[in-house]
This record gives C-alpha cells, structure tokens and sequence, in this order.
C-alpha cells in the first residue's frame, strides 16, 4: 500500500466533530472507533487489558500486536456480530470547545472526508463518561482508553484524565460528490 493510500485511509479513522454551545461553534478533529455491543464489553476489554499489561517498552512490537488483538476482537468478519453500529467512541484529550461545548449541549455531527470526493456525515447526541465527575469507575471510560491504548504507547495513569465520549447515531447522509451523494439521507439503523 502506497505512503498516499495510507494517509488518506487514515483519515476515515478521524473526522471533524462539530459542536455548538458556550464555546461557540467548533470543529475539532477527533479520532472515533466502533464500540463492542454491551454484552460483549467486558470481555473485548480483558483482552484489551491483557495486551496493555503485556506492554514492554518496544512501541513498534506492541502497536504490531495490537492491530492483531483488534482484529481479532473487532474488526474481523467473524467479529462483526460484536459491534455496536448504533455508537462510536472518541476521547477528550483536549478538554477546549468541544468539551465546554459538549458538557452543555449534546448534540453534535461528525464529518468524514476522504479526498478526493467520499463524504459523509453523520449526526446525533454525545455522552460522556467522565470518572473525575461521577466518582464511579465508567466502563465506556475505561474501555475506550484501553482501545486506543491497544495500538498506541500504553499509560493507564493518564485514563483519569480522559473522559470519553460516546456518539449515539440517530442520522447518516452521503455528502459525497457523487449521483448517489450530495446530502442524500442514509437508512438508519441498517
């Protein structure tokens, strides 16, 4: 896969999450994942966990076995029935706009772009999960950390620090440049 191919694929991994509130009206990119169905949290999460704890220093190594443990516990065909298509995961790293925005008005829309002509976008409310806040240990919190944590340099001290967020889908519309596209309004749940 060319260096081009790599860059714009990664871009459906990071949309623009729109907001508007105290903060005025923002954009922030931000990167989503798929979240396991309910049922299958915890368990996606100890494999999670696992691989985190088996984290020796070598960033190439752990981010190389990470992809597989994702695979394997998402992304695979025969992992599919897991996922939760009606929501997505973020985290806030930044607490800026979006969170000053998010904490008081939920609603928010994520656009995906990939140049030069795919689009879409897709609307609906933000929770948030914030363990600072609620003094309770919060799952989707926990989990989504863990998830990025999977592929990336692991560090559970900064979780506390990261609130997720979590985006329940009520729309999708096709913004592509195409006869198909141009706003037209996605079925929803599929």
């Amino acid at each position: 896969m060319s260096r081009e191919k790599v860059f714009l694929s990664f871009c459906s991994h990071n949309p623009a999450l729109i907001t508007h509130g105290p903060a005025g009206l923002n954009g922030s990119i931000k990167g989503f994942g798929f979240l396991p169905k309910e049922e299958y949290l915890e368990e996606v999460l100890e494999a999670y966990m696992k691989h985190i704890d088996a984290y020796d220093g070598d960033d190439q190594a752990h981010s190389q076995r990470g992809l597989q443990v994702l695979v394997e516990q998402m992304y695979h065909p025969d992992a599919h029935h897991r996922i939760d298509f009606t929501k997505i995961g973020s985290l806030e790293m930044a607490k800026n706009h979006t969170w000053e925005n998010l904490k008081v008005n939920p609603e928010a829309t994520l656009i995906y772009y990939q140049p030069p002509m795919v689009s879409f976008e897709v609307r609906g409310r933000v929770r948030i999960y914030d363990e600072a806040e609620s003094g309770k240990t919060e799952i989707y919190q926990q989990f989504i950390n863990a998830q990025h944590d999977v592929y990336h340099r692991p560090d559970k001290n900064r979780w506390l620090r990261y609130p997720a967020y979590v985006f329940e889908i009520e729309e999708i519309y096709d913004n592509s440049s195409t006869r198909e596209g141009f706003g037209t309004k996605l079925q929803f749940p599929f």
